[in-house]
């Protein structure tokens, strides 16, 4: 997995933010929910990057 995975999921994990902002901001929760999953997914994959990345050097 290199930079772009890295970029993909950190664009993941700003999509959800703007998500969950749009869903609070019109009280939409589905929107807010979605939002929320995004986010996390998006963290946890930046987190398995790292792991990834701890065990090549």
């Amino acid at each position: 997995m290199g930079l772009s995975d890295k970029i993909d999921n950190q664009a993941e994990e700003t999509a959800g933010k703007v998500k969950e902002g749009a869903g609070k901001a019109t009280g939409n929760e589905r929107l807010e929910a979605e939002g929320k999953v995004d986010k996390a997914s998006g963290s946890l994959k930046q987190a398995g990057e790292k792991v990834k990345d701890a065990f090549k050097d």
